[in-house]
């Protein structure tokens, strides 16, 4: 994973510091590609340890067309909550819980889950209802059907319902190329938080192409990320020189196991990850 090393050495050569809606000042960047081989390896950073079943629980909330916090947290994924969390502050049935009241409530309120879990209509809304149009079902068939289509996209950028959404997607449309029957994905993202969020994206993303490949009878070719607003939080600048102060170890493969006929069926459990061996992790405060 040299390649986002050089990412973080990119930022802290180039960046210059500006300020944003968070009020944590970020040293940031415009332009920036990486490029992963995922047919050999999978990208899972080892510089620091990456909570992997996040990652997975989050991704398969996408493909169910979820936007509510409630199966993630059902299923010990904590990444959503500060952003629901915000939300249920700023309303008048806030009583001064504290975020582990909240989830607390979450997880065992129904209807309060459905109140003050949803985050509007994020991700998961937009690949499969995109103003009434499912956009993953109709990729799977593009794929098999026309797989040398320059129109294998996914967009979760609607400017119609932005302003409806709890934030804005950061990694906001991706696309699709089939060559000699391997799969290959490029995502732009508009917005990216380089030291907490690009290594989930990264492994995300390149987990969303495994299970894209395997549903239409290909193999894993590269994954491609290019970014837009590219930064670092000027709060996470001396945890991003202790990972730079470590050497990669060498990437997990990733065991795909006993698909289900249904892509809306996957779990956790169809996932191996072999061979997972980082340095510990490394904690930074999430802006929100």
């Amino acid at each position: 994973m040299k390649q986002y090393l050089d990412l973080l050495r990119y930022i802290k050569r180039y960046g210059k510091m500006r300020n944003n809606r968070t009020g944590v000042d970020t040293l940031s960047t415009f332009g920036y590609q990486t490029r992963y081989d995922i047919s050999e390896y999978f990208p899972l950073l080892t510089t620091k340890k990456i909570y992997w079943k996040a990652i997975v629980i989050e991704l398969l909330w996408f493909i169910k067309g979820d936007t509510n916090i409630k199966y993630l947290v059902d299923n010990n994924c904590n990444i959503w909550n500060e952003w629901a969390y915000k939300e249920y502050k700023n309303s008048k049935d806030f009583q001064g819980e504290t975020m582990n009241e909240f989830i607390e409530k979450i997880k065992t309120n129904l209807f309060f889950a459905k109140k003050y879990g949803n985050l509007g209509p994020v991700y998961g809304k937009q690949w499969r209802n995109f103003n009434g149009f499912d956009q993953l079902k109709w990729l799977l068939s593009e794929i098999r059907i026309n797989p040398n289509s320059r129109r294998l996209i996914i967009s979760a950028w609607n400017p119609s319902e932005i302003n409806y959404m709890s934030l804005p997607p950061c990694h906001s449309l991706f696309q699709f190329y089939v060559d000699s029957g391997k799969l290959s994905c490029e995502l732009y993202q508009r917005s990216a938080d380089a030291f907490l969020g690009v290594p989930f994206n990264i492994a995300s993303y390149s987990l969303l192409t495994y299970i894209v490949a395997a549903y239409t009878n290909l193999k894993p070719g590269e994954f491609i990320h290019t970014f837009g607003d590219l930064h670092i939080y000027k709060n996470h600048l001396d945890q991003v020189d202790l990972q730079l102060s470590r050497i990669p170890k060498q990437s997990p493969k990733l065991v795909l196991c006993n698909f289900p006929t249904n892509i809306e069926e996957l779990t956790y459990d169809n996932f191996k990850l072999v061979d997972y061996y980082p340095y510990p992790s490394i904690k930074g405060d999430v802006a929100v």
